[in-house]
């Protein structure tokens, strides 16, 4: 397979209607960004949302505690890098290995490679636990759509109100 090409190919200076490397066989090298092209993307674009950090610093202090604005958006700056730095690891593999999907093990060998191992080793185990909840949420949702194809009507839940009539029926 060939080069990937950019989309927005570079232009040639001495002729303005000119594209440089316009030949099929000659990689186009696309024009470096500008520092108004970074400043044009908004920090919303770039960040995790402050209102999900804010929530995660406010659980990891005491209810009495009060945290700065500057402190969450300095903590909102600092996760978005890490996990576009992780991100951008576990991606590299990935397309070392010719695969489109980031999956969960490739952020744990990124995290490792980085010098993460501490960290890795905690979300391995909630990784573990994601997998057992998925797979025990993907068993409940066939076992309760086959007993509802089989005729037996749709699942009810605990304390529901076809219970309470049920109960009425035997007094």
């Amino acid at each position: 397979m060939s080069e990937l090409q950019p989309i927005i190919p570079a232009r040639d200076e001495s002729n303005p209607g000119g594209v440089v490397g316009a030949s099929p066989h000659e990689p186009i090298e696309a024009p470096p960004i500008t520092e108004q092209e970074v400043g044009e993307y908004r920090e919303q674009d770039r960040f995790l949302p402050i209102a999900n950090v804010s929530r995660i610093m406010k659980a990891a202090v005491p209810p009495t505690a009060k945290i700065a604005k500057d402190a969450k958006e300095c903590v909102q700056e600092c996760v978005s890098e890490f996990i576009s730095f992780i991100t951008s690891e576990a991606a590299e593999k990935c397309q070392l290995e010719k695969r489109k999907t980031i999956g969960g093990e490739d952020i744990l060998y990124a995290m490792g490679t980085l010098g993460f191992e501490n960290y890795a080793e905690t979300l391995k185990i909630h990784l573990a636990k994601l997998r057992q909840v998925c797979r025990f949420s993907v068993f409940r949702t066939v076992s309760n759509a086959r007993q509802y194809q089989n005729g037996g009507g749709p699942p009810a839940a605990a304390g529901s109100s076809r219970d309470h009539v049920e109960s009425r029926d035997d007094e």
